[in-house]
């Protein structure tokens, strides 16, 4: 089968391997479209913590269910997207109902090989079966479950001043299941016309243009009371840092991003606003049956941030070009071709 494999930091190459063979309890799926991630460009930037190489990249993945092993009762030829976080089941996050953040967690496409290639086997507990969403909707869902999931994290509801801070596609999923939970939700960036084009699609409450001075924006924006919640979706440790201090008394800060740079803050602000600091990792089944029933109902959009396509036959000389700063990518797709 076809496969591409990320050899090391900035190198791609396309190698043919064996197609694989499910194993008792394996679902071999034959993959139809691969969202490409933020954690896929770290990985080929080098510079994403949990990784090592040689691997095979892609986890937001959508197929078809190819082959069963032993034991699996899923009908051949079903629709399926992957939850690629591949727990153990017994460690104590996993007895306490938390395989997103099990301390065994294999990760597809960083801790082991990931479906950037023609099939994939994966257990069938990784595997859901879902119709009436398109196979590219379906292989971003579990990007909108990263958002869902920071938004569940923080209990956000209609009493709360949301900002979100990064409006790439992590930040888009936060800010969109903010507002489903009711909140009034405002969005920073350091690009203006992705700040456009959120309150265009998804009807935000205001905007903080990141370069400015983001402090008195919130200010203005809030009449000097600040936002309840703060969501990094960055990875800049700058913009993370911001948060102490740009936060509302008794408010609540969740770090999605994943960066190698340590965090500081001052005690004082932390303590005098007597802040709340959660991460988020991952999502849970939870979370995704979350999105997919927002997709279905309307009320989540998944295309609409979509910017750019190919075909897997053209993925190697097209990557180049989506990681530049200038590409214009907001969310990319990779078709089975």
């Amino acid at each position: 089968m076809r496969t591409i494999i990320c050899v090391e930091p900035g190198v791609l190459e396309s190698k043919i391997l064996d197609k694989p063979v499910p194993k008792k309890g394996e679902v071999l799926v034959k993959v139809k479209s691969i969202g490409i991630c933020g954690t896929d460009i770290h990985a080929y930037g080098g510079n994403q913590p949990f990784f090592s190489y040689p691997r095979v990249l892609g986890h937001e993945l959508s197929g078809v269910v190819d082959e069963v092993g032993h034991g699996v009762d899923i009908p051949l030829g079903s629709s399926v997207y992957i939850i690629p976080y591949l727990h153990c089941g017994e460690c104590i996050a996993c007895r306490n109902n938390k395989p997103n953040c099990c301390t065994n967690i294999e990760v597809v496409g960083v801790h082991r090989d990931g479906g950037m290639c023609e099939y994939i086997a994966v257990p069938e507990s990784a595997v859901v079966v879902t119709e009436g969403v398109s196979f590219n909707d379906m292989a971003l869902i579990e990007c909108l479950a990263i958002g869902a999931h920071a938004v569940k994290r923080a209990q956000i509801n209609e009493k709360d001043t949301v900002l979100v801070l990064g409006a790439g596609p992590i930040g888009i999923g936060a800010l969109q299941f903010s507002k489903i939970a009711g909140a009034r939700v405002f969005a920073s960036d350091v690009m203006q016309d992705k700040l456009d084009f959120c309150v265009k699609e998804y009807g935000i409450d205001g905007t903080v243009n990141a370069l400015g001075d983001v402090t008195q924006q919130l200010s203005d924006l809030t009449d000097g009371q600040f936002p309840t919640v703060i969501i990094d979706c960055t990875g800049n440790a700058k913009a993370m840092e911001s948060t102490f201090t740009n936060l509302a008394h008794g408010g609540r800060i969740v770090f999605v991003s994943v960066i190698k740079s340590p965090i500081t803050f001052e005690d004082p602000e932390f303590h005098k606003r007597e802040t709340t600091l959660l991460g988020s990792r991952n999502a849970t089944l939870d979370d995704f049956e979350h999105v997919v029933a927002c997709l279905k109902n309307g009320s989540a959009k998944s295309g609409s941030f979509v910017t750019h396509t190919t075909k897997f036959s053209d993925f190697l000389t097209t990557f180049d070009d989506w990681v530049k700063p200038d590409s214009g990518v907001i969310k990319a797709v990779v078709e089975m071709d």
